[in-house]
This record gives structure tokens, C-alpha cells and sequence, in this order.
């Protein structure tokens, strides 16, 4: 497991008693307020204002009704539209409609139709034509097209795309409600880290014949190479998913490479499936540019687990690769002003959306500003908020600054964090023998972390829940002011409780017991509810923990409760005959940071 736990260390176990943070001088002073940082991300910011971007196209009125006629019925789909259709960026009064033109069926003189309806297409609400063929080829025959403005509120539709006479896969598309608006309720699926070499993806089949309203991804969408890292003991091959990047590499070089995974990707029918029936909200972390991504402030450039890792002007070019070829195959809507001359106010990952006074989602960008992880053994005491490093950050000051004043602002019955990694302890050990094994996390900034929950406690919104993933686990666990360990919380109980925190597990990806060589039979049996007390033992405020599946989840809101129910689904099997099952289910009521196992509602 190339990521995994995080962890806060506000308390000593097996002692007796409870240990509390010594507070900052200046307990609304951000973390890193005194410490000198670089300006910061130049050279980035650079070449993404450089670079020919593919931002959203704006369609013109038909000239001739003909471009959406669909005459030919000889011709596949498939054929024309490889990676068929997606949407997301959804507002209130529209998304982003998203697909990409074969290479051999492009015509530069071929004007490409969009079209937007309730039902069929007899009575389309929206059509555009898009015919800038020099962009379309510019950008690996990628189209987005932005019909903002021409939708109605908390509305679905159906969409498709038309080209030469072939018409795409019918998409599902759904926009935001009314910002004054009162839903009754919001079904989100959540996804994480889907390794395409390391297993097939029924779980994105069930996920599209779910009932969801949007469809939230927290990041590792691609993995970075080809050769088949990220793999354990128990680990299989998958010989009908190989990928050869262009470079000839194992990891990523270039645009090239990023552009043919995400088409590789992308060609997966059950991924397809689910983006065409369900509107993305996508979030990145580390894979979709490099393993264990963070930035360097003394080169002022990444650094990350890469054979060229350590180069700082590749590294920099590689990242704005990355970022171009996401930029391209994701379908979201980002805030970007090429003339402003930092890169948080040039390029922002981080945003808001408000489903009335429902819910009010923050996602937050982990990668492109963090520092290094600290140069210490990850002991209790040395990840102890005051024994870190000052100045240390995970969000950045402006990102931080704005997350802060989202958690502040915010009206909503529920507010959702979308975050990338757990945001709240995992303990290995007891006593002053307990580490903290994974400093990637937010365990490795626990002062910017304690900064953050001071904030919530001092803003109380009326429901906080962060959704989460990286780990490759299942989890559902309380959010605190302040951790004892084992002994001291359970005797004692340290802290208030100000939310909760639901993982959501792997599509695929490489989970402890896959690591460990503990998957399979008797063995996989024997030692799931084992590793799970074992974990929970040690982490009193988890209820939940499982790191022997892969799958995905669900969560809804309503006025009255928020509801986690985590799916299992097979990854061995590339059929809908894959195996599905309930791992856990908990409820949330309004008002209650109380988590209720409801698993038994849930039993298939």
C-alpha cells in the first residue's frame, strides 16, 4: 500500500492518563504564519499558463439540423466514440459534456454535434455544433463542451454526441439545485483508487446501475505505470490489461504517456458505464501525477517516487503534464486565469458546491502544496503537534485560509468534506511504543490538522462529515478535538466529537491484506475480523475498519440522518457475475455525532 493511515497523536496510551496539546502562542494564528516560504510553484505556473489548455468549448448554433441526423446504423458507436461520454462540473444551469473523436473516424471538415434532452432526442432543450477542428486534434481528439447557462435546476437529462452520422452512447447528466432550495435528499457514489493493472472493475458496474444523484471521486484515477507497481504477495496478473506507455518507460515521461493511460483507462466498459449514467465531481492525489507527490521548498519544484524523482525541472514539467492530460480526460469544471501570477490564483483544484441548504460539499487539493514529510521516526511524541517543525503545511496558507472560511460560512444542514486522505488518527503500537505509520497523510502535518479541528470547533456547523479514500480500506471513525490511546480513551474518552469520517475502500488497488499475501481462503477468513479488532483496538475512535475488500460506496443525505453503506464487489471477475456484498453500513443522525450501525438493513 503505497498511501495509507493517517493519524493524530493528541494523547499517550497505556499510561493511564490523558495527554493534551500544548496550545500556539497565538491559538488563531495559522500553522505555518511563522515560517519564511518561498513564493512558490513559479516554474509551474509557468508552463501551465504556456500551455494550450483544454479549457471548455462553447458550441455555436446549428447552421443545418443534419449534424445531429443519425444515419448509420452500420457504424459502431464505439468506433467513433472510443472512450464514449461523460459529464461533471455540474452548476445549477449546467455541466460539462465530455468525449473523445477517434483518431481514424476524424475529419477536420466534419462539425461535431452536441445535444441535450429530457427524454429521446425528438424534442432536444439544447443543441450546439463545435467545428474548431485544430483544438480537437491539438488535444488527443478530446472535446469538452460547457452548456452552463442552458439547463434547468436539480434536473436530469440525457445527452449524447453526433458525428458524421453516428451518433455517441446516451449519457445521464444531472445539475445542481437552487442555491435557496431545500432538497429532501442527495445520493452520492464515492470512489478511490483504481488500479487498472491490478484487477477488473465490476464494482464501476454496480456503481452505474446505482441510484445516485453525483458521483464523487477522491482521487487515484489512473496509477502512473506500466509495469505493474503497486503490488503485494497476494497480488495477481491480469493479462488483458497490459499497458505499454509511448515513452517505452515503466513510469510516466510526458503528455503522451498520461494521455494513453487515462485512454486506456477510459476504455474500460464498466468505467464507461458509470460516468455516462452518473455526473462526476472528481478530486485528484498523488498517482494522477506521481506516487507520494509533495512539494520541495528548497528547489521549489516536486518531488516524488519516481526513478526521476529528484530532478526538479523534470519533475516540474511532468507535473504540468499531468495536470494538462487530467485537465483534458476529467470532465470538471476548475477555476483558471492564465494572466495571474500565482498558481493558487492561476489553477485551483479546490472548490465549493452548494445543493441548496442540503449540503454544502468542500473539496480540497492535498498534493501541489504540501511539504516534504518530516525527517523523523513516526512516533507518538514525534508527531505530536508541538514536536513538528513549524511552518509545515499540507493545504498551503491560501488554501487553508479559504477551506477555513468555507467550514465558517457554511449554512448547510450538512456540511461534506471531500478530502484525499484520513484526516483523523490510525495508531499501530500502544503506550510510547505506538507509531503512526504512514506520515503521507495527515498524520505527518498534525499542526495544520489541530488548526483545523480548533476551527471546527469553533465555527460547530451544524453536521460535518468527511469523505475520504487513499487508504485502500473501509472506515468509519469520529473526528475529535483530542485522542487518547487505547486505554486512556475508552476509560476516559478525550475530547468532543465535531464529525465523522467515512472511507470509502479501492476500486482495485493494493489493500493490507493483498499486501500481506491474507486475501485467500481459509487465511482471508481468518485473518479479516482479526486485522479488524486489531485496528479498532488500537484506535478507539474507529468503529469501523476492513482493509480485505475492494469496492465502493454509497452515501445519502437526508434532513434527518446521513446513511455510509460500503459495497464489496469481486475484482477478479470482469462480469456483472462478480460477488457484491454489504461490508458495513452506519447512520448519522441530524445533530448527533453518533455513528449507528444499520448494517442489518442493508443485508442483500
Amino acid at each position: 500500500m503505497e498511501q495509507g493511515a493517517d493519524a493524530e497523536t493528541d494523547g499517550d496510551a497505556g499510561t493511564g492518563t490523558i495527554e493534551t496539546d500544548t496550545p500556539t502562542p497565538d491559538p488563531d494564528a495559522a500553522p505555518h504564519d511563522d515560517a519564511e516560504r518561498p513564493d512558490g510553484h513559479a516554474e509551474l505556473a509557468s508552463l501551465l499558463s504556456n500551455e494550450d489548455l483544454l479549457l471548455s468549448q462553447q458550441p455555436h448554433s446549428p447552421e443545418r439540423e443534419a449534424v445531429f441526423v443519425d444515419d448509420d446504423d452500420d457504424r459502431d458507436p464505439d468506433a467513433v466514440f472510443p472512450q464514449s461520454v461523460a459529464s461533471g462540473g455540474p452548476t445549477a444551469e449546467g455541466v460539462i459534456l465530455w468525449t473523445r473523436l477517434a483518431p481514424d473516424a476524424f475529419d477536420p471538415d466534419e462539425p461535431l454535434g452536441v445535444e441535450v434532452a429530457h427524454d429521446d432526442f425528438s424534442e432536444s432543450v439544447y443543441r450546439g455544433v463545435v467545428d474548431d477542428t485544430d483544438r480537437i486534434r491539438a488535444h488527443d481528439h478530446v472535446v469538452k463542451v460547457d452548456v452552463d447557462g442552458a439547463l434547468d435546476p436539480n434536473t436530469e437529462y440525457r445527452y449524447r454526441f453526433v458525428y458524421d452520422g453516428v451518433a455517441s452512447r446516451v449519457g445521464t447528466c444531472h445539475t445542481l439545485p437552487e442555491p435557496d432550495a431545500s432538497p429532501d435528499s442527495l445520493r452520492f457514489g464515492v470512489l478511490a483508487c483504481q488500479n487498472y493493472l491490478n484487477g477488473y472493475y465490476p464494482a464501476l458496474g454496480y456503481v452505474a446501475e446505482e441510484d445516485l444523484d453525483f458521483l464523487i471521486h477522491v482521487g487515484d484515477f489512473i496509477y502512473e505505470s506500466g509495469a505493474g507497481e503497486f503490488k503485494g504477495l497476494d497480488s495477481r496478473s491480469y493479462d488483458d490489461r497490459d499497458i505499454d506507455l509511448p515513452s517505452g518507460e515503466d513510469r510516466v515521461q510526458d503528455l503522451a504517456d498520461y494521455r494513453y493511460i487515462y485512454r486506456t483507462y477510459r476504455s474500460d466498459r464498466f468505467l464507461q458505464r458509470a460516468l455516462e449514467e452518473h455526473t462526476l465531481i472528481a478530486a485528484w492525489d498523488d498517482h494522477e501525477i506521481a506516487n507520494d507527490i509533495y512539494w520541495d521548498p528548497e528547489t521549489d519544484a516536486p518531488k516524488a517516487d519516481h526513478p526521476r524523482g529528484e530532478d526538479p525541472e523534470f519533475m516540474t514539467s511532468l507535473t504540468a503534464d499531468a495536470i494538462h492530460a487530467w485537465w483534458e480526460f476529467v470532465p470538471a469544471r476548475l477555476g483558471y486565469d492564465p494572466e495571474a501570477e500565482s498558481l493558487q490564483d492561476r489553477f485551483q483544484l479546490w472548490r465549493s458546491f452548494e445543493f441548496g441548504d442540503l449540503l454544502k460539499l468542500v473539496m480540497t487539493d492535498e498534493r501541489l502544496y504540501r511539504d516534504p514529510p518530516r525527517d523523523a521516526l513516526p512516533t507518538a511524541t514525534n508527531c505530536r503537534p508541538e514536536n513538528e517543525p513549524p511552518g509545515r503545511t499540507m493545504l498551503g496558507e491560501d488554501q487553508l485560509a479559504w477551506f477555513t472560511a468555507q467550514i465558517r460560512d457554511s449554512n448547510a444542514r450538512w456540511t461534506v468534506w471531500s478530502d484525499e486522505v484520513l484526516t483523523i488518527p490510525f495508531r499501530l503500537g500502544v503506550g510510547r511504543a505506538s507509531v503512526f505509520p504512514v506520515q503521507g497523510g495527515w498524520d505527518g502535518y498534525t499542526r495544520e490538522r489541530r488548526y483545523i479541528k480548533d476551527k471546527l470547533q469553533e465555527f460547530s456547523p451544524r453536521n460535518f462529515v468527511t469523505l475520504t479514500g487513499d487508504m485502500h480500506c473501509y472506515i468509519a471513525g469520529y473526528k475529535k478535538t483530542e485522542y487518547g490511546g487505547p486505554i486512556t480513551e475508552r476509560l476516559f474518552d478525550p475530547g468532543e466529537r465535531v464529525g465523522v469520517e467515512f472511507m470509502t475502500p479501492a476500486v482495485t488497488s493494493l489493500n493490507v491484506a493483498e499486501a500481506l499475501g491474507m486475501t485467500d481462503g481459509l487465511v482471508g477468513r481468518i485473518t479479516e475480523p482479526l486485522l479488524r479488532r486489531f485496528v479498532t483496538a488500537q484506535n478507539p475512535h474507529l468503529e469501523f475498519f476492513d482493509s480485505h475488500h475492494w469496492g465502493y460506496s454509497v452515501v445519502e443525505f437526508t434532513r434527518d440522518a446521513c446513511t455510509y453503506v460500503a459495497y464489496s464487489v469481486d475484482k477478479h471477475e470482469n462480469s456483472m457475475a462478480a460477488e457484491r456484498e454489504v461490508i458495513a453500513a452506519y447512520r448519522v443522525p441530524d445533530g448527533e455525532v453518533e455513528l449507528i450501525d444499520v448494517s442489518d438493513e442493508y443485508d442483500e
